[in-house]
Formats: structure tokens, C-alpha cells, sequence
């Protein structure tokens, strides 16, 4: 008898954490097997409040909120949507602060109590939802004041090694470096599509440098570092080079989830294999390889940045520095430095601010009517 066929996606998902980046439920049960976690986005809120099924969902919030203002609204579909799906995920459900906000630690503060104040209201727990927060300087002072009241935050837009280091030091849960910037979606021709992507992905060389940063910190101090919850990936090949690479969780579209679940995984055609996933995200314990050194032909890449500025010394962001301090005025500092983290990071904020844009238009015209 030979053995029954495996397709890439539960072999990735033996390898980290499989995360789906879609808030539909349905899709959700689709899979064969349970995601872990459902991020969200200004963008996939309004796809989702805005079908047909969601109707009455969505105008059960216009006329619960109404008087509080648009912004209420929308944050209120938006838990009333991961209400909808969280009996089909074994984790968290995750919303993300407004794009407006992401240069005013108050205003973060303020709109990450506001969810969890909904989230209270549908009767979902701290320990199963997750606050997606930009990597600024003034967003990730938010990351401690947050963690005092037992909201878990997850660093988002992070596009470097500096915004990874901030994180830590803002006490994430996770955070999500963007393995491709968010206009290659739409304008493929800014796509690195290569054979190999854990080789020959530009953004690769920065996914291992934050990974082996967070192993040494843990480590050295034996403090708890963000687990590296991968995103924004084009292609079935960049989700599996996640695997190889290490990463803890993927967050990854129902598109890509599909193409993933379609293809018949055969080891000797993968240009490199991952390891089973770790029990836990840093120790170097039993059976599992993982938190040691990455594996050898992906030693090299971590060596290089393709990404890095002309200028660039070779010398990786130091730990020692503390981004934090002033409103994250060192980070803001690491940002400006950096053209490619500094482009990516507005173009990402532009983007979502659009999705909220939309949903907001939306809304104050249901408000009229309701």
C-alpha cells in the first residue's frame, strides 16, 4: 500500500502554526484541520461587512452604535465578525487599530480598549483576542500600558529588524513581518518571484535576522520574545519557505490557503525542508532543532540584506538601543534610516487608512437610513 498523499498545507502546518488571514467563517471550516488564529485588517472588514450575509450583522451594529459615531460602528461590526468565527479557530481572534492612529500612543491606547470593551461585550476572553498595532515609535509605547491591563498586542507593518527589536521591548505577543510590501498584491512587477524564496527572497535575509535576534534575546535574558507570525505572501513557495525558516505562525489568505491545500507535498522536489514546530517558540529542548541555528544553506542569507540601503555597514540593529524611549524616537530614527522600511510602512498605513475610509462612508450612510 503506499502512503496516502499529504498536501503542502498540512505539511506546513507540521511545521508552524497556519493562521488564516480572512474573516469569513465559512472558509474557515473549509480547511483540513482547525487554524489557530483569524487576523484581520482594515480591508478584510470592510469585504466582510459590506456581502450580503452580513446585512443584518452589520446594520444590528449601525443600530447598536449609532449614537456614539461611525467610529463606534465599525469597531463594533468588526467583533461582531470575529464573534462570528472564533468557535473555528483554536486561538485568537485579531483586529488591528486604526491607521490614523499610528503616530499617537493615547490614541492606540484608547482605540485597543474600545475593542476589547466590545470584545468583553460578546463574551470573548483577553486570552482569545490579539491587538494589531503599527511598528512607529509613538504606536509601540502602547505595547506596555496595554500589557498592564492584560491586553496582548501584536506589532504590525514591520518591515526590519529595529521595528522587530521595538516590539520585543513593547512586550508583544507576536508580531507580523510583511514578507512582501503591500503594492506587489496589485503590482506584481514588484514581486520577487523566485524558485527558491527562502534563498532568494529579498525580504528573507531580514525574516532569519529576526528570528535569530529573538532566539539569542531569549536566550541571554530568558524573557518571553514575540512569536514571528509571518505574512503577506503571494505565493504557495513563500509560505512553505516560512516553514523552513522557522516561523511560529503563518498567517496566509484564503487564496494562498487554497493553491496550498491543492498541491501534493513531495520532500525531495522542496528546495529545503522545515522542522516539526517547537512545543514552545525559543527553548532548545528534546527532539526539536528549531531554536537552534537555521539550517546551513540559510546560514549565508542570514548574512546579507538585499533590502539595506547603499550605505548599509553590514552591522545589524543593536539590541542595546532602546526604541522605546522618547515616544520611539530612536525607532522613528532606525525608520527614516532604512528607505525601503520607511516606504513600505507608509505605503501599508495608506492602504488600510483606505479600507477604513470606505467602511466609513458606508456606515454614516446606513446611519442616515437605520
Amino acid at each position: 500500500m503506499g502512503s496516502i498523499p499529504v498536501s503542502w498545507l498540512q505539511k506546513l502546518e507540521e511545521q508552524l502554526n497556519v493562521d488564516v488571514d480572512c474573516m469569513d467563517p465559512t472558509f474557515a471550516k473549509s480547511l483540513p484541520f482547525t487554524p489557530h488564529n483569524q487576523t484581520s485588517n482594515q480591508l478584510l472588514v470592510n469585504e466582510q461587512m459590506s456581502i450580503p450575509e452580513n446585512k443584518e450583522l452589520f446594520l444590528k451594529a449601525v443600530r447598536e452604535r449609532k449614537d456614539q459615531g461611525w467610529e463606534a460602528v465599525l469597531d463594533r461590526i468588526s467583533v461582531l465578525l470575529c464573534a462570528e468565527n472564533i468557535g473555528n479557530i483554536q486561538g485568537r481572534v485579531l483586529l488591528q487599530t486604526s491607521p490614523f492612529h499610528a503616530y499617537s500612543t493615547e490614541k492606540v491606547v484608547e482605540h485597543a480598549r474600545a475593542y476589547a470593551r466590545e470584545f468583553e461585550s460578546v463574551g470573548i476572553s483577553k486570552d482569545r483576542f490579539c491587538i494589531k498595532i503599527p511598528c512607529t515609535g509613538p504606536a509601540m509605547n502602547a505595547g506596555p500600558i496595554l500589557l498592564k491591563e492584560g491586553i496582548r498586542t501584536l506589532g504590525t507593518s514591520l518591515f526590519g529588524l529595529p521595528q522587530a527589536i521595538a516590539s520585543s521591548q513593547a512586550g508583544c505577543l507576536y508580531i507580523s513581518p510583511y514578507y512582501n510590501e503591500v503594492r506587489a498584491h496589485a503590482e506584481l512587477s514588484l514581486w520577487p518571484d523566485v524558485e527558491d524564496p527562502a534563498t532568494q527572497h529579498t525580504m528573507s535575509a531580514r525574516m532569519i535576522q529576526i528570528l535569530e535576534t529573538y532566539k539569542r534575546l531569549y536566550k541571554e535574558t530568558g524573557k518571553e520574545q514575540p512569536m514571528v507570525k509571518s505574512a503577506s505572501f503571494i505565493s504557495p513557495k513563500e509560505a512553505m519557505a516560512a516553514g523552513e525558516m522557522g516561523c511560529h505562525h503563518a498567517t496566509i489568505s484564503s487564496d494562498v490557503l487554497t493553491q496550498l491545500s491543492k498541491l501534493e507535498y513531495d520532500g525531495s522536489k522542496q528546495p529545503g525542508e522545515g522542522v516539526p514546530k517547537p512545543t514552545h517558540a525559543y527553548k532548545n529542548g528534546g527532539a526539536y532543532k528549531g531554536a537552534g541555528p537555521p539550517p546551513a544553506r540559510l546560514s549565508k542569507v542570514a548574512k546579507t540584506d538585499p533590502l539595506a540601503a547603499a550605505k548599509w555597514d553590514g552591522k545589524l540593529a543593536s539590541t542595546d538601543i532602546d526604541y522605546l524611549a522618547n515616544n520611539g524616537s530612536e525607532l522613528e530614527k532606525a525608520i527614516e534610516a532604512d528607505p525601503v522600511t520607511k516606504t513600505r510602512l507608509f505605503e501599508a498605513l495608506d492602504l488600510f487608512k483606505g479600507g477604513e475610509m470606505r467602511s466609513k462612508a458606508v456606515i454614516e450612510e446606513a446611519m442616515a437610513r437605520v
